[in-house]
């Protein structure tokens, strides 16, 4: 029998908070399980995750806790480590998003966008903290959401109902999640990825392709997804902590989290093949014919893992 190579991707924890057992029953010990299960049979498996460190819910969290950023990620992902020892989980690289070698790659897939026409820059009013004097990312915000009225809908989606915002401003009523003073909106410039290029370029028909190993509700949520129309989004935030922009002029935004927490699986697995002495073995798990990814994800997490 033909041996294949399976990556297992897992979902990579904010470092903002322990993890609780909905957590692990739901995404960790079932990888764990799946990855056991296929080096049983022989198959080639590479089971990566790590410490999601950016994005504005390790920022809030800091700031509620009075310590600095790193600090705050330094010890969240420290527990993350202890508590996977003694769970005894099989992964054979839990990094983080805060490496080297994680800025290198997610940088580079921004500028391969850029250079290959799916990214454009756009001015669009974002809220704007006057008692703060600066921006505020979507998950500062907060305020109602204008799909089902869900009153504590985040400034990039609902959690209530999945809807996802283009910008924070089409909240109802929203207000700053961190000192709950009333917001205005103020024009700013980033850089966003032509999602409706990309589906007429090719994303739209490997989505309607034949998915057999995947989830029927996974499936039907990504391809409703695209049915209904894509639009661009915003990739980068005015933040000072996260992954520079590489692109002279804008060094002081970021990349939106999501962006690149999602190419994390991509740089562990780099990560995991330089630290092996093998720099070109992730290529196995990514290129191959023989090779298959499964994700184990919660459901919030699914329009940015089938899309993105």
């Amino acid at each position: 029998m033909t041996q294949e190579y399976i990556l297992v991707s897992v979902a990579w924890p904010y470092a903002n908070a322990d993890i609780h057992q909905g957590n692990v029953t739901g995404s960790y010990l079932p990888a764990d399980i799946y990855a056991r299960f296929h080096r049983l049979k022989g198959n080639h498996v590479l089971m990566v995750s790590g410490s999601d460190g950016h994005g504005t819910p390790v920022t809030v969290k800091a700031e509620q806790l009075g310590q600095t950023v790193e600090e705050t990620f330094n010890y969240y992902h420290g527990r993350f480590l202890e508590l996977f020892q003694k769970l005894g989980l099989a992964y054979d690289l839990f990094t983080h998003t805060d490496t080297e070698n994680h800025f290198r790659v997610s940088q580079d897939i921004f500028l391969s966008l850029l250079e290959n026409g799916y990214l454009y820059k756009k001015i669009t009013p974002q809220m704007y903290s006057p008692a703060s004097d600066k921006f505020l990312p979507d998950r500062y915000v907060e305020g109602t959401c204008p799909n089902c009225g869900y009153t504590r809908a985040r400034g990039d989606q609902c959690d209530n109902c999945n809807t996802l915002f283009e910008s924070a401003a089409e909240l109802i009523n929203p207000y700053s999640k961190v000192d709950n003073s009333p917001l205005e909106l103020r024009d700013t410039e980033h850089f966003f990825i032509d999602l409706p290029k990309i589906a007429e370029d090719g994303l739209s028909d490997w989505i309607h392709d034949d998915k057999e190993f995947w989830r029927p509700q996974v499936i039907n949520f990504a391809r409703n997804f695209i049915d209904q129309g894509l639009i661009g989004r915003a990739i980068t935030r005015d933040m000072d902590w996260g992954i520079p922009v590489p692109v002279e002029g804008y060094e002081h935004k970021v990349l939106y989290v999501w962006f690149e927490a999602v190419i994390g699986y991509l740089s562990a697995s780099i990560e995991w093949a330089k630290n092996t002495g093998q720099p070109e073995a992730w290529r196995h798990w990514w290129q191959e014919e023989n090779a298959r990814a499964l994700y184990f994800i919660g459901k919030d997490n699914i329009p940015f893992h089938a899309i993105f």
